[in-house]
Parts: C-alpha cells; sequence; structure tokens
C-alpha cells in the first residue's frame, strides 16, 4: 500500500529568490502612505505601523512613498530622502524589519504636478491659504507640461532640461541614501499619474523635445530614472518598477507590456502592476470597476509576454484567493495593502489556513508562546464539553 504523500507546501509561503536575496514568503506589505512624517522624517507611529507588519509574517514591507525631493512630496506628512539628516531614523525602521525576518524595502518617488496637497482627512485638494495660516504653505510643482492633475489643481512647471537632469540625480542620490539606511530592494514608484507616469501617458504630455511625443519620447525620463537607480544599486539587491499598467485612456497594457520589456533590459526584476489614477487625487479613487484581484490581469499579461517576475496587487484578501493566483502562474509575489492595515498577521493566518494547523511557531516567540499554550487551554476545554462563550 503507499504511503500518503504529504500536501504541497502552499505556494503563497515557500521563499522567492530575488538576486542574491531570499524572502521568506511571497507576501509583500504594498506601499501606504500615511501622511504623518515631519520634516520628511519618520515618527513612532512608522516604526510601530510597519513593525507590527513585519511581525505579522510577511515577506517583504515596502515603506510608504519616499520622495527623493522636497518639492517632490504630495503632502507635508511625506518623508523623504533628500538629504543625508533623514537616513537615520528610516535605519531604524529597517533594522527592526529585519530583525523580524521581513525584507526592508523603500519605495522611492516623486509626486510630479500631484505635489502640494492637503492631507486626505484634511480634504486631499491642493494646498490653499488656510493651510498656510497653519503653517503648511503650497509649493509650485513640476511636470512633464503644463497640465493640472485636476480641475482647480496648480498648473505644473513643466521641466526644463536642468530639471530633468536634477530629478535623476535626485533618484541616484537618494537610492544610495536608501542603501545606507539598510534597505534590501528598492522600488521605483512610476504610477499614479505621479511624476514618472505624467511622462508616460500623452494626456499629461505634451512635449515635443525628445522627452515627449512617440512612446520612445515618452518613455525615456522613467528608463533613464530605472537606469540610474540599477546603476547605484547593488547587482545583488532587486530592483522593483511599479507601473498603472492602464489608465484613463492615455496608457494601454500593450504599452505597458512593451514599457516592462525596456525596464527589464534595463536591469528591473519585479513589474509592480497597479492601474489608473493619472488624474485623481490618489488610488482610492481608481476609476476601474472592482472587484476582488481586479488588478491580477495585468501582473498575469506582463509576466506571460515579458518573462519578467510581477507583483499582483489589488483587493486580494483571502489566502485561497493569494495562492490560486500564484500557483496559476499569473504573478510572482502577492501585495496586500488595506487587508493588512484590518489584519497584520494576515500572512501567519495564511499559514494556518492554508496549512490546516496553527503554527505559532512561525509566530514572533514573544506571541507565539503564549497563544501555544492558549490553544492547549482551548483544546482541552473542548475535551471537557465546555461551551463557547
Amino acid at each position: 500500500m503507499d504511503e500518503p504523500q504529504p500536501a504541497p507546501q502552499p505556494r503563497l509561503l515557500t521563499p522567492i529568490a530575488l538576486r542574491g536575496l531570499t524572502a521568506r514568503n511571497r507576501i509583500a506589505i504594498a506601499p501606504m502612505l500615511q501622511y504623518s512624517g515631519r520634516d520628511g522624517l519618520p515618527t513612532d507611529w512608522h516604526l510601530v505601523h510597519l513593525g507590527r507588519l513585519a511581525l505579522g509574517g510577511a515577506g517583504i514591507v515596502f515603506t510608504e512613498a519616499i520622495a527623493v525631493e522636497e518639492r517632490g512630496r504630495i503632502t507635508h506628512g511625506d518623508l523623504g530622502l533628500w538629504h543625508d539628516g533623514q537616513i537615520a531614523a528610516l535605519r531604524r525602521i529597517a533594522a527592526f524589519v529585519r530583525a523580524h525576518g521581513a525584507v526592508p524595502a523603500v519605495q522611492l518617488a516623486h509626486a510630479g504636478r500631484k505635489a502640494g496637497t492637503q492631507r486626505p482627512w484634511e480634504g486631499h485638494g491642493p494646498l490653499g491659504e488656510a493651510d498656510r495660516a497653519r503653517g503648511e504653505p503650497p509649493w509650485p510643482p513640476i511636470g512633464a507640461s503644463p497640465i493640472p492633475a485636476a480641475p482647480g489643481r496648480p498648473i505644473p512647471v513643466e521641466m526644463s532640461a536642468a530639471d530633468i537632469a536634477t530629478v535623476k540625480e535626485a533618484w541616484r542620490t537618494a537610492a544610495l541614501r536608501a542603501l545606507e539606511a539598510g534597505f534590501e530592494a528598492v522600488e521605483v514608484h512610476g504610477a499614479h499619474g505621479y511624476l514618472l507616469h505624467s511622462f508616460l501617458s500623452p494626456l499629461s504630455n505634451t512635449r515635443t523635445d525628445a522627452y515627449g511625443g512617440d512612446f520612445a519620447g515618452r518613455a525615456r525620463l522613467p528608463l533613464e530614472v530605472a537606469e540610474t537607480v540599477r546603476a547605484v544599486w547593488p547587482k545583488d539587491r532587486p530592483l522593483f518598477y511599479r507601473v498603472s499598467a492602464v489608465d484613463e485612456g492615455g496608457w494601454t497594457i500593450e504599452e505597458t507590456v512593451a514599457f516592462a520589456r525596456a525596464l527589464g533590459e534595463r536591469g528591473v526584476d519585479v513589474i509592480d502592476c497597479s492601474s489608473g489614477s493619472l488624474f485623481d487625487s490618489s488610488t482610492a479613487n481608481v476609476r476601474l470597476k472592482r472587484s476582488f484581484g481586479f488588478q491580477v490581469p495585468f501582473a498575469e499579461r506582463v509576466r506571460r509576454e515579458t518573462g519578467l517576475m510581477t507583483m499582483a496587487v489589488g483587493l486580494i484578501v483571502d489566502p485561497h484567493q493569494a495562492e490560486a493566483i500564484l500557483r496559476e502562474d499569473r504573478a510572482d509575489l502577492i501585495a496586500i495593502g488595506r487587508e493588512a492595515l484590518a489584519d497584520p498577521q494576515w500572512p501567519l493566518r495564511a499559514e494556518a489556513e492554508l496549512t490546516g494547523r496553527e503554527a505559532f511557531g512561525s509566530w514572533p516567540v514573544q506571541h507565539g508562546w503564549w497563544l501555544e499554550r492558549r490553544a492547549r487551554i482551548f483544546a482541552q476545554m473542548r475535551a471537557e464539553g465546555v461551551a463557547a462563550p
């Protein structure tokens, strides 16, 4: 009689190699803006916020978008790496994340024409005189072309050749600071209507120079930024790039596939497939019809047609849903965001659900020690017929 075969290890829980780095599982915490920094510096809020997500068992924990320039902030509450004084506070966070088994990852960004915005709970509109009166003045945004992000938003200053050179240098130095801060993976934010996405889409880029016009011209700055970051990021550490795979009519999935191929040629390892928000204030307002896993087809197509690794994101809320995406070879990594805010232990709960056992050995020992003993007590109570409350 044949011996029963052990159940296969869930794909979601298997380690994944990213260049010389190995993440303990295929769950990433997506970048989520907290709008709670001070002068570009993280506070204890960020340490606790990102720290508890590392304790929850994720393989990779991304910071929120970190501005490469002061004028590249979305709000006054954004974090930054535009000067060396911002390294130490982020180093503390990266060290904590790493110490608890997750890969500390950083997302570098420039808001472009969406800069100078109120925090969401303060209105999410452009900064104005009332904001100035409380010590948060507006500043002029820059962009590919003088086209505002939305009606009533400031018209951005069209970037000159000197501005473009300055921004590329800002990405280079921010990547070096991220490296010094101890981050092991980096993502270039090229989505959601921020600076790089605004160059890609003809709806926001009407330039007639080498950085506009056809696909090659519009893709030039985003590709140069990817090259710039890859040149200073260690060869044994991965580079991610976040795309809006489609936007509000200016950019198509076919163009994303072509763009992803070009990114791969420049050393990008993972394409993080989001969508939309070219003209919206945030990803909370994506205009695509929402459904569970609604952006997964973008990750699947990019992966299939380019051979690059992809990360799927967008209303992935259930461990079995995430496992199916990976087993069907639709993506290589699963990113969760707001679901992790609702349940910071989602990766650990996924392990229990997918394996059918409470695996408290995977929990931080300070928690698992107690929970294992609680589970024994519960089992004994059930055996004795103690009714549930």
